[in-house]
């Protein structure tokens, strides 16, 4: 199983504002310290505010912040949300899988998933930022992109 790059930078924008606590950042200086394109960091943002892991203030005195109540936030969950409820290969697409009728990898492949997510189930936003790699997280200073 294979995380969209979507999924993988909500983790790490999501690590990085736990680790800031009582400070608000904003989704530029996110992008240039985690080195992603600012872009995409807009559209990870709007997703994790719709999801209501971020809130973000617009303004002069603006910025995002993680959600007091998101550091518990069950990691697996939080995964499920972002993926959304696809499967890992696609049997219905536009040239439809000959198998699909009697396939037993798809449920073998569904039941995989299930197990990942399981695995990321017990986990919280606090775990992941825990030392080591809080410090590291402290420590990002990026660079100023383009």
């Amino acid at each position: 199983m294979q995380l969209t790059g979507f999924t993988d930078l909500a983790l790490r924008i999501v690590m990085r504002l736990a680790v800031l606590e009582d400070s608000t950042s904003t989704t530029r200086t996110v992008s240039d310290q985690l080195e992603v394109k600012y872009t995409h960091a807009t559209k990870v943002v709007a997703e994790l505010q719709r999801l209501g892991v971020v809130e973000t203030r617009r303004g002069r005195a603006g910025g995002l912040r993680l959600r007091d109540d998101a550091h518990s936030l069950s990691v697996g969950q939080l995964v499920r949300s972002l993926e959304g409820p696809g499967e890992v290969v696609q049997c219905e697409g536009p040239v439809p899988c000959p198998l699909r009728g009697g396939c037993r990898l798809r449920a073998a492949l569904h039941d995989a998933q299930e197990a990942f997510f399981a695995a990321l189930d017990p986990l919280t936003i606090a775990d992941l930022t825990a030392p080591p790699t809080r410090t590291i997280l402290l420590n990002l200073s990026g660079r100023p992109r383009d």
